[in-house]
């Protein structure tokens, strides 16, 4: 029985990053230069958190927002992105979120 759990719970974030992989699929072919900086930075974030909250056996697209969230203020911290930078990829996500989660409700 827990491991349907876990293995349902796996889908559902499998398919949670599959929508937001989707979204920034989208678009690509409109994006500014800034935007794709920013689409690119995000992807490498998200796949990271996703190993990350399977791992840890959180498997909600709310424990994905914490992760993700978490791994760009580590990166701020770290002085990875200007100011600029940091306001873009940071709304980015935040939009991105918002959408996946209204395509999944």
């Amino acid at each position: 029985m827990q491991n349907g759990i876990i293995k349902r719970g796996i889908e559902m974030i499998a398919e949670f990053e599959a929508r937001i992989l989707a979204l920034i699929d989208d678009m690509v072919e409109h994006a500014s230069d800034d935007e794709l900086f920013a689409s690119g930075y995000l992807r490498g974030h998200l796949t990271l958190a996703v190993a990350e909250v399977e791992q840890l056996g959180e498997h909600t697209p709310e424990a994905l927002q914490i992760q993700v969230s978490r791994s760009l203020q580590n990166a701020i911290a770290a002085g990875e992105l200007s100011p600029r930078d940091q306001a873009l990829v940071v709304g980015m996500w935040d939009n991105l979120f918002v959408q996946a989660r209204q395509l999944s409700a």
